[in-house]
């Protein structure tokens, strides 16, 4: 499955993303936001991702689909988004995202993740996404809040960030369908 945007293709991580996978990753300035991303970060992490998406896209329900962000110019991969924990009996998933950090502040996650969220609403038929980010990360927390999520509260010492070993509060941020179906009305 491939989603495309006016910069960026979403596509299913393939193993020629490895090299750009590493690139990014292997910085703790990005790491040491993501509960799951080890540091340093090595090929066989890379292929270990790659793998587990292609196995998770086979699967009869998937919980989760998981996309690497290509720049269109570059023909590079410089991020990462998904929709985990997806529970369409309740209609519910996360969503999740990074950027290589040479990128940041470019808007390419916004453009990336209201592509995400409309294909939740839309195809998934989903009525509720949130969005787990760790109280100190500034940029998660704003990107959330500027793709109109509604801070829900605080979880506290929920997450231990793999890079780090530290332990995290994490905010949660919700966003319901009908908000945003309301949005795109304005």
């Amino acid at each position: 499955m491939e989603i495309k945007t006016k910069r960026l293709i979403l596509r299913q991580p393939i193993m020629k993303d490895a090299k750009d996978l590493i690139n990014n990753l292997n910085n703790l300035n990005i790491s040491k936001w993501l509960a799951v991303i080890p540091y340093p970060y090595t090929i066989e992490d890379a292929r270990w991702y790659i793998n587990h998406c292609a196995k998770k896209l086979k699967e009869d329900k998937t919980t989760s689909y998981d996309f690497s962000i290509e720049l269109k110019s570059k023909r590079r991969i410089i991020g990462g988004c998904a929709i985990s924990s997806i529970d369409l009996g309740q209609g519910t998933a996360n969503l999740g995202y990074w950027i290589g950090e040479k990128y940041w502040k470019k808007g390419i996650i916004k453009e990336a993740t209201n592509e995400l969220i409309k294909f939740s609403f839309e195809k998934l038929k989903l009525r509720r996404l949130q969005i787990p980010a760790y109280s100190k990360n500034v940029a998660s927390n704003a990107v959330a809040k500027s793709l109109g999520f509604t801070f829900e509260g605080k979880l506290r010492k929920a997450i231990i960030c793999k890079a780090t070993g530290k332990i995290h509060d994490e905010n949660l941020w919700g966003l319901l369908k009908e908000e945003w179906e309301k949005s795109l009305k304005i």
